[in-house]
């Protein structure tokens, strides 16, 4: 497809964060961009202000005769139903119509691509990733699924000759890629609602290997099943990070790479599983052909991602912290994360189950990662794109967890909840609309 021949660009499900990283490139590039989403979000207002155009009601009339099949593109989510009225109207009006992940396809298969793959940790390497890219002075474009607290958008245009892109293996979305720099962070059981099995899981993580192009290299955690460049913290691999120290928060390392070791790099996200992150976006820059030096200072000033280990309150007297997390890995890295830099005090989580699939499919984990906190609070479960399974609930999950001081509780306890708790640190974690209770709970605890 010839993007240059598309003068408008119709989102379905414009307000997810993957959608509206598109949205953003396609606004960048001059085209008419517009959309629906069934939620306003603070995301939704951002694209508004910037003078895209959104829908917030499935009704044919906002559509119907309003474009040029020739000229327009219709992109949608997969978490978007086939029985949605505009997306029918499109597809029985031969427009073209394409998934979010095929125009992503599209628009990285002329540029040198950078891919992140994993079930865990791609958001945050590839802000990473692209972040050390544009601080080197690079023509790139990267595409994230979370919001940069450096650029405030989850969209960092510095060019258009290199893009970054996460390769995310919900829906075999990956598979559309052929990347020239590509990395596989973790292979962890999900999406079992897609794949049925991890052994299909890791299948497609295998197919993904081979999308790289002749040329091209594969990074890989070292201990996964899959031949690659690997990368560990303190270990054998071909990219480790060595002589690990925390000061203040901190870490401080060096990096050892197959041409030698380089010292004096420093990067402030807390946690084991970012520090992880780091140094795979730190040999894929180097692999690149990025410098050292400039690499050292990048990272340096590198602040994170929203909602991955986000912190919202800091101080002698309260800590509350802001995460994504919505696996039993992911939570007990967070937790380790947290008693790494926070080992004498309580800590409380607030957590929202994502997915019936998910909770039903992982719940003995779920209750093993959320037992390790001190003190427990549980909400409904976010359905997203799934309807209730029977006997599949928040209440089922917290009888399983094995630490007393757990609760179920609603969204307007939330605030009184955790006034009346002695827990210093506060962590409100989970992938569904938790984020938007978080700013609610700042207020109430400054």
């Amino acid at each position: 497809m010839n993007l240059s021949n598309i003068h408008t660009v119709y989102f379905i499900g414009v307000g997810g964060i993957g959608m509206s990283a598109i949205a953003r490139y396609f606004k960048a590039n001059h085209k008419n961009v517009l959309g629906y989403d069934k939620t306003q979000t603070e995301i939704t207002n951002d694209l508004v202000n910037l003078d895209i155009k959104i829908y917030f009601k499935d009704d044919i009339s906002l559509v119907n005769n309003k474009f040029d099949v020739n000229s327009t593109l219709v992109i949608y989510t997969p978490a978007v139903p086939r029985t949605h009225k505009q997306l029918t109207y499109f597809i029985d009006n031969d427009f073209k119509v394409l998934k979010r992940s095929e125009i992503l396809g599209i628009i990285t298969q002329n540029t040198y691509c950078l891919a992140v793959a994993g079930t865990h940790g791609k958001t945050t390497t590839t802000s990473i990733l692209g972040h050390l890219l544009k601080e080197c002075n690079v023509a790139m474009t990267a595409f994230l699924g979370g919001i940069s607290e450096n650029y405030n958008s989850n969209l960092i245009l510095n060019g258009s000759k290199v893009s970054v892109v996460e390769a995310d293996e919900f829906d075999r979305s990956f598979l559309t890629l052929s990347p020239d720099l590509a990395c596989i962070t973790s292979m962890d059981a999900d999406h079992l609602d897609i794949y049925g099995d991890v052994r299909a899981l890791h299948q497609s993580f295998e197919d993904f290997s081979k999308k790289i192009k002749p040329k091209g290299k594969l990074f890989v955690k070292n201990g996964l099943p899959i031949k690659g460049i690997t990368y560990g913290l303190e270990d054998n691999s071909d990219y480790s990070a060595e002589n690990i120290k925390i000061k203040n928060g901190t870490y401080f390392f060096d990096v050892k790479t197959p041409k030698g070791l380089f010292r004096g790099f420093e990067f402030s996200l807390p946690g084991r599983h970012n520090l992880s992150n780091a140094l795979i976006a730190i040999a894929m820059a180097i692999e690149f052909g990025c410098s050292i030096n400039q690499l050292i200072v990048a990272l340096s000033s590198y602040r994170g991602v929203k909602r991955r280990f986000s912190y919202q309150i800091k101080n002698a007297n309260r800590v509350l912290i802001d995460d994504y997390a919505h696996h039993p890995t992911e939570i007990k890295a967070v937790y380790n994360a947290v008693k790494e830099m926070y080992p004498n005090d309580k800590v409380l989580v607030l957590f929202q189950p994502h997915l019936f699939s998910r909770t039903r499919d992982f719940i003995e984990g779920f209750a093993c990662s959320l037992s390790l906190f001190d003190q427990i609070m549980l909400l409904d479960i976010y359905p997203a794109r799934e309807a209730p399974i029977e006997g599949v609930n928040s209440q089922w999950l917290l009888d399983k967890i094995e630490n007393k001081n757990k609760e179920l509780i609603k969204k307007n306890e939330i605030v009184s909840k955790l006034k009346n708790s002695n827990a210093r640190v506060v962590l409100a974690i989970g992938a569904g609309d938790i984020g938007e209770e978080v700013s609610k709970i700042k207020e109430a605890l400054m």
